[in-house]
């Protein structure tokens, strides 16, 4: 059931995505409420699915993932379930995610270098049973936009 998000509720929602870190106390000050009301509120988020997770954002090139891909996969019969879990276990792969239109999926490509994506994306996407054909897409640049909750 969803969670009807007031002012406040929206408020603690943007401080997390701007600082996933931030203490109940912190959540407090920064939202102007009390301690208790903060900790009350969170839990209800926490416990209604609003917020699912706290996790960190890594930079990829810190990781040595300086090439990035979005790989327009097409379909064949083989059912989707099937067909998104085996490319999200490829190696190096980010995100797979079903579209609407005359694609089926974007795979987002993570990789060292253009030999190991070129592996993931010649060899690897196109082995996945289900998978008719794919066209790539190279990405040169990047901006952040809104995270969700950000601009609540």
């Amino acid at each position: 059931m969803p969670y009807d998000l007031d002012e406040i509720d929206r408020s603690i929602i943007s401080a997390l995505v701007e600082d996933s870190r931030l203490s109940v106390r912190q959540l407090a000050e920064r939202v102007h409420i009390s301690r208790s009301a903060a900790h009350k509120r969170f839990t209800v988020l926490l416990e209604s699915g609003a917020i699912r997770k706290f996790t960190a954002e890594v930079d990829r090139s810190a990781l040595g993932m300086t090439v990035t891909a979005v790989v327009v996969v097409k379909i064949g019969d083989r059912p989707w379930p099937e067909v998104r879990d085996d490319l999200a276990d490829l190696p190096f792969v980010e995100k797979v995610q079903a579209v609407s239109g005359d694609i089926d999926a974007l795979v987002t490509v993570n990789a060292p270098d253009n030999t190991a994506l070129s592996q993931v994306i010649l060899r690897r996407i196109h082995e996945v049973p289900g998978v008719v054909s794919s066209r790539s897409l190279l990405i040169l640049d990047e901006a952040e936009g809104h995270r969700p909750g950000s601009t609540l």
